[in-house]
């Protein structure tokens, strides 16, 4: 539920980096999470994630190859309001525009049918210790305690003892979630961000990555993704048959993405 005064919801987007979107702001809050991280600037499609914050669209896949997907890495292009780019089995194209102060994005992936997909908004924010994560529950989660280990299934919002509503302090933990929702509320403070994803009843849920200063070893630091996601898991070569997106034999696959932003009084 959307409480509170909307703030008009600004974004800045960069397509000759991955499209990633460089800033989300409402009500002269900004909402990204970045880092100084010199090799994003050099990418290129193959590489190893290169994690500067902001929202970068991650899509074949999230984990597995290629590392974050295949879109993050390459140079897109901008064709009147339109941003779109070329990869090697599909083509993504992406109108973001306004709506009434919301910030709606309008996604298409072509490509052959039969050809089997998730996409996360990975977007890392930047949340005080006290920010809480909400999504309408009960709903199904899946925990994924480590990169390497199995998952965990349980009921949001506390899985494996874990609750994954909560943030805190930094405890060197890092596990990532995905819960099977379309929606997802973060609160922090008087603000409040809210995120939807809408896919024509296909597979959609809300990716979480808390990282609480656990990630990655050696040099840890701490981030919070909270990630709409079209699909069901991390990795596609993992997935069941009802948990990508498939593309139809009409050749393309359509999603929406609606961010809006409220404050309390």
């Amino acid at each position: 539920m959307v409480t509170g005064s909307r703030l008009p919801v600004s974004v800045v987007t960069d397509p000759e980096l991955g499209g990633r979107w460089t800033s989300l702001t409402a009500g002269g809050r900004e909402w990204l999470w970045h880092r100084d991280e010199p090799r994003r600037a050099h990418v290129r499609p193959g590489d190893a994630f290169a994690d500067a914050g902001g929202l970068e669209e991650c899509v074949p896949t999230v984990r597995g190859l290629p590392d974050h997907g295949d879109a993050w890495s390459r140079r897109w292009r901008r064709d009147g309001d339109v941003d779109l780019v070329d990869c090697p089995d599909f083509r993504l194209t992406r109108r973001i525009r306004d709506d009434a102060g919301s910030a709606v994005a309008d996604y298409t992936l072509t490509a052959e049918p039969g050809y089997r997909f998730v996409w996360a908004a990975h977007a890392l924010l930047d949340l005080s210790p006290a920010a809480r994560i909400a999504i309408d529950g009960p709903a199904v989660t899946r925990l994924y305690p480590d990169e390497g280990a199995g998952r965990v299934t349980g009921t949001w919002p506390r899985v494996d003892g874990i609750p994954l509503d909560r943030l805190g302090p930094d405890d060197g933990t890092a596990v990532g979630a995905v819960v099977l929702a379309p929606r997802v509320s973060v609160h922090d403070g008087r603000d409040t961000l809210h995120l939807s994803v809408e896919a024509d009843g296909r597979p959609v849920s809300v990716a979480l990555w808390r990282n609480l200063g656990g990630f990655p070893q050696g040099a840890p630091y701490r981030s919070v993704g909270v990630e709409p996601m079209l699909g069901r898991v991390f990795d596609r070569t993992a997935a069941a048959d009802d948990d990508t997106a498939v593309v139809p034999a009409a050749g393309e696959v359509t999603w929406r993405l609606t961010v809006i932003a409220t404050r309390r009084a």
